[in-house]
């Protein structure tokens, strides 16, 4: 299987090769600096534009209507994002948080870029890509503590009001807050607002409503690659290997993702999110994964260790 997974872009390729093959650090270090050189890295970088964004906008590309189907992926906090999460060393994007901030706009009330917008999940992206580039993004990691909602998690939807936590809203969140701690430490209050939303998933089993004990949804099992905005156990499970926090209470969530195992040992794409990309990533809808493959595997052999 680990052959299988080896033959892949560099952006995946380094990350078998250090938490499944451990293969010594002088080698996947060297594997992680092709990401901007080659393959999807190359190709991503080689449609930045010269002010710095990608597709001419923040979060939706320039001319986006609204009326394409789903959300394009094409935009600067898709692109840096996913640039970031392959691994790319930031040295090679110098310039652009500069760029970004003299030039770039949200479409939200066209507030400045590295400010942060009104939506958990942006600032979720901008929290961690600022820290990434070498932003001082303090300002949004603070908005996540400010707010935070009374049962622990976070929802995009409070700005309409919403005064309960979304599973999506809260992980994102989660992982932006996470991205800071680990670039300058945290402060005691990002701290304990992550404890408070980690506490939010793991008393809901990471897949249960607490009301009821019932499935949240039947997207809880359903792994899709890029895992983009969307919830499911298998991106709950990445996020609480990445924080190195196991608990009792994850159990189910753990034999959801290996009970998705196919008999080759591989794990089916289970749709990709909808809406324009510059180009795939991943397979189509039914196929074994090699990404989503790579991330069971990884999350169930910490699990089981």
């Amino acid at each position: 299987m680990t052959g299988w997974l080896l033959d892949s872009d560099p952006a995946l390729r380094w990350q078998v090769q250090r938490d499944l093959v451990r293969a010594p650090e002088d080698v996947w270090r060297a594997t992680r600096a092709l990401v901007g050189a080659e393959g999807f890295g190359a190709r991503l970088l080689g449609v930045q534009g010269a002010d710095g964004m990608w597709a001419g906008g923040a979060f939706f590309p320039a001319g986006f209507d609204g009326k394409e189907e789903g959300q394009p992926w094409t935009a600067t906090t898709w692109s840096l994002t996913s640039l970031r999460e392959w691994g790319l060393d930031a040295s090679v994007l110098e310039g652009t948080a500069g760029l970004l901030e003299a030039g770039c706009r949200w479409e939200y009330e066209g507030l400045p870029y590295w400010g942060g917008e009104v939506d958990c999940c942006i600032n979720s992206w901008t929290l961690a890509n600022g820290v990434w580039l070498g932003v001082d993004v303090r300002g949004i990691a603070e908005w996540f503590v400010e707010h935070q909602l009374g049962d622990g998690g976070w929802n995009c939807e409070w700005v309409e009001g919403s005064t309960r936590s979304s599973f999506h809203s809260t992980l994102n969140s989660l992982k932006g807050l996470w991205a800071y701690e680990v670039a300058t430490g945290g402060t005691a209050e990002t701290k304990a607002a992550r404890a408070r939303g980690e506490e939010y998933l793991l008393a809901r089993r990471l897949c249960l409503r607490l009301s009821t004990q019932e499935l949240v949804g039947e997207w809880a099992g359903r792994f899709r690659s890029p895992f983009r905005w969307g919830y499911s156990v298998l991106n709950a499970m990445d996020y609480f290997w990445a924080v190195g926090v196991k608990d009792p209470r994850m159990a189910e969530a753990v034999e959801m993702i290996r009970l998705a195992r196919q008999p080759d040992g591989t794990w089916l794409q289970g749709g990709r999110h909808p809406g324009r990309v510059w180009f795939e990533v991943d397979v189509a809808e039914g196929e074994p994964s090699k990404w989503l493959t790579f991330y069971a595997m990884r999350v169930l052999e910490w699990w089981d260790r």
